[in-house]
């Protein structure tokens, strides 16, 4: 695996993005975190969106580098923005990553983190964020996810139920995923679902760990 990060370029004037769901979520997210993510080490974010959450966690944790990325250059000029807005050395500029790609332009980190993208984009990213996520974790490390899922077994508020259909009338390779679904994806990969914690809006946020 290349160890060439493509960086994105300097963010244009106006570039810098908000989102009031971010804003909403990141301190409950962060409260987790705390207690998942490794003390010290590289967080290696997919799908980073606005960039609102790279700021604020780099905030929150010091100790740790906060690597964002995305695909989309909007999103890819709005996080660099709030880099530069921030100014802190612990915010790394973002990386062009496609989670669906194979190739990741990284060559490790100690963590990695997806908020809100497994059900806005193909199954094929979501196995993708698993096979990129196992080639970077080491044994004992965190890949953490955070969004709304779906259980087996377990009712589904009405809310979910409406947002899933919305989404797969936007995109039929969109919509909310089973978390029992993603897990058998994710354990030939070698990766252990530890922990499931629920969340403010009926999310939920899923531990799974690196195995040896």
């Amino acid at each position: 695996m290349s160890d060439e990060r493509r960086f994105y370029e300097a963010p244009q004037a106006g570039a810098l993005r908000s989102a009031p769901a971010a804003l909403r979520n990141r301190q409950p997210i962060a409260e987790v975190l705390k207690d998942w993510l490794p003390s010290t080490g590289t967080v290696l974010e997919i799908a980073s969106g606005t960039g609102e959450h790279a700021e604020y966690f780099a905030d929150r944790f010091p100790e740790l580098d906060w690597q964002p990325s995305d695909v989309d250059p909007g999103a890819l000029a709005s996080i660099e923005a709030w880099r530069v807005e921030s100014a802190r050395q612990n915010f790394f500029p973002p990386l062009v990553i496609d989670a669906a790609q194979g190739e990741w332009p990284i060559n490790g980190a100690d963590a990695v983190l997806s908020i809100n993208m497994v059900h806005i984009s193909p199954w094929a990213s979501a196995l993708g964020l698993i096979a990129g996520a196992a080639q970077l974790l080491k044994s004992g490390a965190p890949l953490i996810l955070y969004g709304p899922w779906l259980r087996s077994n377990v009712p589904t508020v009405a809310s979910n139920l409406a947002f899933d259909a919305d989404l797969r009338r936007r995109d039929p390779a969109w919509g909310l995923r089973t978390v029992e679904d993603f897990a058998a994806a994710a354990e030939p990969q070698g990766f252990e679902l530890v922990e499931t914690r629920d969340m403010p809006a009926n999310n939920l946020m899923l531990l799974f760990v690196r195995t040896p």
